[in-house]
């Protein structure tokens, strides 16, 4: 037995993928178990999850449609039995990929946008489902081969090496952060099709970051992203004090996920690190909502709070659905629509989480619980 996992969507959306990589070697653990995925951030997560033998990573978007093809064409050669477009991955692109690879089965979820190629491309799907989270999407699969989980819970899989661990713990000690609570925050997003418009105003960061560290001395904030991030990075560190906000250089994902084992608090939009944070149970989330919020994507098995757009008001899937498509509206009403949430707004709700892990009492916490302030 063969099984792909497809996995070309975002660097978040491979984490969805991980609880059903773990139900399959539970139920096939003679198999051949691969991945294939988009982005090398993906493969950072991958690479280390005991439960594949390989994965492939291919950054397909920038081959020419040549060499695409004959990369596909590789992988066909492998013969896989069985392969799995996990979710969200809504353009028919996708299973296009999927149908070139040729599994002899060949499952995926059945989109807003499906057509009579998707049938064609795929032999069984199933029709994607907004009230339940994407981790959820993807375990409801295996009853399309007649499985069910085995598994007593599900949620986020992600295995640190201990050169990731002990990475981040020579930063800690190199900066002196040991005896200091810590503030992990994204500034990015998403960089396919417009969703880098959902980002919230890099002046709002920096008077929130102006506020919270003048607010407690204690405080030091670590700002977490890639190479995409390095311009906003330096025009934050340029307008806040440099003797308590941060850039750590991380070489890959993992090492992020290291650093935010030391964090107590997390801040960010719908994003990869939003997902990363979760899976290392960061006590004090807080995320901004965007257009592309909904249910699919929440973070995963964490308490979190949610600071709500209100000048949404709930009508996040007018503005974006799981149908190949970007965010609809202007980039100029989704930059409103993003400034509409105020830095008071967001401080409450870290100033809160703050507050609570800078007392010395033990908290209980849920697991996967909302909180609106």
């Amino acid at each position: 037995m063969k099984v792909l996992v497809i996995s070309l969507a975002g660097i978040g959306d491979t984490l969805f993928a991980t609880p059903l990589i773990h139900e399959l070697r539970e139920h096939f653990p003679e198999a051949t178990l691969d991945a294939l995925v988009l982005w090398r951030g993906s493969r950072d997560l991958l690479e280390t999850n005991p439960h594949l033998n390989r994965v492939h990573q291919r950054n397909l978007l920038a081959d020419s449609p040549l060499a695409a093809l004959r990369y596909l064409l590789r992988l066909r050669r492998e013969g896989y039995d069985l392969s799995f477009n996990t979710h969200p991955q809504s353009r028919v692109h996708y299973r296009l990929v999927a149908g070139i690879i040729g599994a002899r089965t060949r499952i995926s979820h059945r989109y807003d946008n499906a057509s009579l190629l998707d049938s064609l491309l795929t032999h069984r799907a199933l029709p994607q489902d907004y009230s339940r989270h994407a981790i959820e999407n993807n375990l409801a699969l295996l009853e399309l081969i007649g499985l069910k989980p085995r598994l007593p819970a599900h949620s986020y899989e992600l295995f640190l090496t201990r050169a990731d661990t002990e990475w981040a713990e020579r930063f800690i000690a190199a900066h002196g952060l040991g005896n200091h609570t810590l503030l992990g925050i994204h500034v990015g997003s998403g960089g396919t099709k417009n969703l880098a418009w959902r980002r919230w105003p890099l002046e709002h960061y920096i008077e929130l970051i102006r506020r919270l560290t003048a607010a407690r001395p204690g405080l030091r904030v670590l700002l977490l992203g890639g190479p995409e991030e390095q311009a906003d990075h330096a025009h934050i560190l340029a307008q806040t004090d440099r003797a308590r906000v941060f850039q750590p250089a991380t070489e890959n994902v993992r090492q992020a996920a290291a650093l935010l084992r030391h964090c107590r608090a997390f801040l960010s939009v719908d994003t990869a690190l939003m997902h990363v944070a979760a899976a290392m149970r960061v006590p004090g989330q807080v995320v901004i909502e965007t257009p592309t919020w909904n249910k699919p994507i929440e973070p995963h098995g964490n308490r979190f709070i949610l600071v709500p757009n209100r000048a949404l008001a709930g009508r996040n899937l007018q503005y974006y659905r799981y149908d190949g498509r970007g965010i609809r509206g202007t980039r100029e009403e989704i930059a409103r629509l993003m400034r509409s949430v105020t830095v008071e707004a967001v401080e409450a709700a870290l100033s809160a989480v703050l507050q609570e892990a800078e007392t010395p009492r033990p908290v209980e916490r849920g697991s996967g619980e909302q909180i609106r302030p």
